[in-house]
């Protein structure tokens, strides 16, 4: 018992051990979709498909989307520079086997084209993935009527799952959607990448004692952004796009139709005989053409009073006034639909070089927003995609020294490379090796190293002959002469390209 004053404190232990959960605990953003209901989609899709069809700026930037971020090919790499062994060798083979073909009707980077396509137009984009017996990916469909695909909110209960790592095989827990693809009045189930259980294509049941014909086969899907069907990178351009089609839609009537009456004939005094209305309306009628060329028209008019007496009485008078003026010169709303399209360009963050647009570039320019587009835009939607094959599609194969990766553009300043090489070679920093690398890359080619050390030594030491034991000092005293003497000069810029070409040529021993 506590004397007064005095606190006391008691351990109580639990009899079972506390665990921490392993499932995330957050409400989803798509739990209104109760049970199995699939959610139906927030938008029309198939209304985003006739905007892109009608728009003047949209398949350009999608083209552009599907040209440069899938269209260099896959490659496969790698993951580590160390020397080849025959484990190595065989992982090679394997996997620039199973991407060659993934799909056997087309390439395998076509694919992911018509993926990048479909999810620019629709916000989303699905492909089917097949597997063997042996539950290994050997193949993929792109689902082309995109609009027909539904899907579930992440259902209970969490399954485990398995997940191929660098140090192992790792166990995680995780809820799994149901899709189903309704079209041409027929329905066929699916259930989400990486879902271990068997599935009815024929009704989405799971069970174990499905027949191998009809278990469903997995969806993989492709989204932008956090909507449940994703959604479309110039959704905010949405009613630009339907304005500008409207306006291009009465610029297109105008020659159809016209908007204006080109004259004006004005009797004053009288009025047109019935002949002359007649001849009026025939001349109107078959002015169109090479009949109504070298043409003229006699107008007649009658004085509108029947006065018989012998007072002078004015003559009617006839003019013909031109409203030529009024007719519609150009189209209209340019500046309208030209605000669009540089609105559209800014959403897929595009320069005009890549739409067709290269009227205010130079050389300098082009290369600037081509280096920005690349680091900014296309080189995160490679390497996402990328990710999705080698740990979503290919991780059963549990793949340790190689990857598939998307290929890019060779993306290079000539002149800023002109500089740096010139200042290297008067330092004597380009071994004979580098130059021919450089050389060989420049136009397309690959190059191996020359046989023998003397590859390796700068151009400039053996010249000197500086490069033979002893007499390395004399390099490195004549390379700290050229950086004092550009600090002298206040060329910074060659002082700290000369600074790094002396650590370089002590990193090789040179020195």
């Amino acid at each position: 018992m506590p004397r007064k004053g005095q606190i006391s404190a008691k351990l109580i232990k639990s009899a079972m051990p506390i665990e921490k959960s392993e499932t995330p605990n957050q409400v989803q953003s798509d739990v209104f979709a109760a049970g199995d209901d699939f959610i139906s989609h927030h938008h029309d899709m198939r209304g985003f498909k006739i905007l892109v069809n009608n728009s003047t700026i949209l398949p350009q930037c999608i083209k552009a989307y599907k040209n440069n971020i899938a269209g260099f090919g896959i490659a496969v790499r790698y993951k580590h520079d160390e020397p080849e062994t025959s484990e190595m060798k065989a992982e090679w083979d394997k996997i620039s086997e199973i991407i060659e073909f993934l799909n056997i009707d087309q390439d395998t980077k076509e694919v992911f084209e018509d993926i990048i396509e479909a999810r620019e137009i629709y916000g989303i984009a699905y492909i089917e993935v097949i597997r063997n017996l042996a539950n290994e990916v050997i193949g993929i469909e792109f689902i082309r009527p995109t609009p027909t695909i539904r899907k579930t909110a992440p259902l209970n209960p969490y399954v485990e799952v398995e997940y191929n790592t660098k140090s192992g095989a790792l166990t995680r827990l995780k809820r799994f959607r149901k899709y189903c693809q309704q079209h041409s009045g027929k329905t066929v189930y699916f259930k989400e990448m990486g879902d271990p259980r068997v599935m009815d294509k024929r009704n989405g049941e799971y069970s174990e004692n499905i027949p191998i014909e009809y278990q469903a086969n997995e969806i993989l899907e492709f989204a932008i952004g956090t909507e449940v069907y994703g959604e479309v990178r110039w959704i905010g351009q949405v009613l630009g796009a339907d304005g500008s089609r409207r306006a291009e839609a009465l610029n297109n009537r105008y020659f159809q139709e016209g908007r204006h009456t080109p004259m004006m004939i004005m009797v004053k005094g009288g009025t047109l005989t019935d002949d002359s209305f007649v001849k009026l309306q025939e001349y109107v009628s078959g002015i169109k053409g090479e009949s109504g060329q070298h043409a003229f028209i006699v107008l007649e008019a009658a004085n509108m009073d029947a006065r018989t007496d012998i007072d002078d009485a004015p003559s009617p008078e006839i003019q013909i006034v031109n409203m030529a003026s009024m007719l519609q010169k150009d189209e209209l709303f340019q500046d309208y639909m030209d605000n669009h399209r540089r609105k559209v360009q800014s959403a897929f963050q595009l320069p005009d070089l890549y739409v067709g647009y290269t009227t205010d570039f130079n050389r300098a320019t082009a290369m600037s927003a081509m280096e920005v587009t690349e680091q900014q835009v296309f080189r995160p939607e490679r390497a996402s995609l990328a990710w999705a094959i080698n740990n979503k599609l290919l991780n059963g194969y549990n793949f340790k020294h190689v990857e598939a990766f998307f290929l890019a553009p060779e993306i290079s300043n000539v002149d800023d490379m002109v500089k740096l090489l010139n200042v290297a070679v008067r330092a004597g920093g380009i071994t004979p090796n580098k130059a021919k690398e450089i050389t060989y890359k420049a136009m397309g080619d690959s190059a191996e190293n020359f046989k023998g050390d003397w590859g390796e030594i700068p151009l400039e030491a053996r010249r000197l002959g500086i490069h033979e034991s002893g007499e390395s000092e004399s390099l490195e005293t004549q390379m700290e002469m050229q950086i004092q003497k550009a600090i002298g000069k206040k060329d910074e810029d060659i002082a700290v390209i000369l600074k790094e070409i002396r650590n370089l040529l002590h990193e090789r021993e040179v020195f």
